[in-house]
């Protein structure tokens, strides 16, 4: 038995051409038509099905593993040897918490999580958001920037201004993989995070750290003084970015999966084994960046100026240290793996600008168009700091960028926690007693270390100031009003009850394609299937407005 279903008001469920023929039978095809860019889940049940499944996860990693994430690594082994990576583990751990999630919401809607938020929240709250998750976009895309042109200076002496400038040429990189649709993209983000882990594997046989004190410092939790304590807030402020939640919420929509209750449960648990996989290179990439310093920072053959650098680490410094230490071709390996990093965590922050633009107004603008006002407004602040401040203030900067992603987290969490836990958007799919008191501690954890980052920051930078005490009493006023803002505006989030329904696509849905189960004869049995959605698949946005009614 075929069926063809002409008029779907369901846009975003469509094959590439536009045709969405259907055949029955378990054995036969469940498209007629196939787009070369849409990536079909095998109906079978097997474990070889987590293959089509490979991707999203490796994508989403690459903000664990750039070069902000590099530059908190770095000063966690030179300062504190291998004491800080029980923090690494813990990071990782309320990181793939957080990210099934995101995957979940966008496999039960049909929605990702900027369209969520447009549906949900009225238009001046729901225009905040935006402007907030573009700042983060931005803000993520500033320590990119200035990663690849130090990463450039290693390998290739290009002064560090002239680095940012070229990195912006690889928004022509991004053009140009636009055409090959997201399956491509995946492969070669893949293949850029199995170059770091090879490079920092490298690293480490030049290294050659303690087993015994690696494995001690993952397990054994000890933090030795406020300086500790102030960076291992950072490291974890640094492991989960906001834009993160937006994009893999949308990529998972890229893939083709059964609607039946079965389907979306394997696809939520193979989309966690998936990223639980990615994650874990990502986790081994900065636990090997803090053992690698860690030992060389600890090593006695240190010369005074090597010290010195230990002292006060950033990625520039890094590299001439290791180059003292360890050789040239360990410097080389360094500037590779910054590269890559550098490279893949600009292509997937620009990507989701596009859904964060794409979901929060529904609006379209050409990719190139977009691809070049987000690299310009990361481009021109590094370019100015690099210019004024050269190596040292780029790197200032970095850190800037990361209090800003800091400051950002709890908007794009708080609505993706309690997205997650709503009966009125999830149904059955609901987060569990169980899993909403786990996640909503981790996120209240989280945003609390955030919050905390924050606020004792602004403390220390009003106190060692120069300013006269008039002018410390007026920022102090001005900057503690700022906070009471924000805390409202969290607290807003927190409490405001979900107002817009939105059940999960199931295959009773009778705006979704549904076969008929010839062996029971019962439709509410049958074997639907959700096209993958053509803005994500090819990561293109889509042509025609959208008929979710989204407000």
């Amino acid at each position: 038995m075929a069926m063809s279903v002409q008029n779907s008001s369901r846009p975003q469920f469509i094959t590439s051409n536009g045709n969405r023929g259907i055949s029955g039978g378990p054995t036969s095809p469940l498209i007629d038509d196939i787009g070369a860019d849409q990536i079909i889940v095998p109906e079978e049940r097997s474990w070889k099905n987590l293959f089509a499944f490979m991707g999203p996860g490796f994508l989403v990693s690459i903000a664990y593993i750039d070069p902000g994430n590099f530059e908190t690594d770095l000063q966690s082994g030179a300062e504190y040897k291998y004491e800080l990576l029980w923090i690494i583990l813990v990071a990782s751990v309320a990181a793939l918490i957080i990210q099934s999630l995101a995957a979940k919401l966008g496999v039960v809607t049909g929605r990702h999580l900027a369209e969520h938020c447009r549906a949900e929240y009225q238009k001046v709250p729901n225009f905040i958001l935006w402007l907030l998750a573009e700042l983060a976009v931005v803000a993520c895309d500033i320590p990119e920037v200035i990663g690849t042109a130090f990463a450039l200076n290693m390998l290739f002496n290009i002064p560090v201004w002239c680095g940012v400038l070229i990195t912006g040429l690889s928004t022509l990189l991004l053009l140009f993989l636009q055409q090959y649709g997201v399956r491509k993209l995946e492969l070669l983000i893949t293949f850029l995070v199995l170059t770091m882990a090879a490079c920092f594997l490298i690293e480490l046989g030049y290294a050659k750290p303690q087993a015994s004190e690696v494995i001690k410092g993952l397990f054994v939790p000890q933090l030795k003084g406020s300086g500790a304590t102030g960076l291992a807030i950072s490291l974890l402020g640094a492991m989960v970015m906001p834009h993160n939640l937006f994009l893999h919420s949308a990529l998972v929509l890229s893939r083709k999966v059964s609607r039946s209750i079965h389907g979306i449960k394997e696809a939520c648990r193979f989309y966690t084994v998936e990223s639980a996989i990615a994650l874990t290179v990502a986790f081994l990439i900065n636990v090997s960046i803090i053992s690698l310093t860690g030992a060389v920072c600890s090593s006695p053959n240190l010369s005074s100026d090597d010290k010195m650098k230990c002292d006060d680490l950033d990625l520039n410094k890094a590299s001439f240290l290791l180059k003292n230490v360890l050789g040239k071709w360990s410097s080389k390996l360094f500037g590779i793996a910054l590269l890559a990093s550098g490279q893949s965590s600009t292509i997937t922050g620009t990507y989701a600008g596009q859904y964060v633009m794409q979901g929060f107004l529904d609006l379209r603008i050409t990719p190139w168009k977009r691809n070049l006002l987000t690299r310009s407004l990361a481009i021109i602040p590094s370019l100015i700091v690099a210019v004024i401040g050269g190596s040292a203030g780029a790197g200032k900067l970095i850190i800037i960028a990361s209090m800003i992603l800091s400051f950002e987290l709890p908007f794009a969490l708080l609505p993706l926690l309690k997205f997650t836990s709503s009966k009125t958007k999830m149904g059955s799919y609901a987060n569990s007693i169980m899993i909403s008191a786990l996640t909503w501690i981790t996120g209240s954890l989280i945003m609390a270390i955030n919050i905390y980052y924050l606020i004792s920051g602004f403390i220390k930078l009003l106190l060692h100031s120069r300013l006269k005490t008039a002018s410390k009493a007026f920022a102090g006023i001005f900057g503690f009003g700022a906070i009471f803002v924000y805390f409202a505006a969290i607290i807003y989030l927190a409490l405001r009850k979900n107002r817009k329904s939105t059940q999960p696509l199931l295959s009773i849905d009778p705006e979704l394609e549904q076969i008929p189960d010839n062996n029971s004869g019962n439709e509410a049995n049958s074997i639907v299937c959700g096209l993958p959605r053509e803005d994500i698949a090819s990561m293109q946005l889509p042509q025609g407005r959208s008929a979710f009614d989204l407000d």
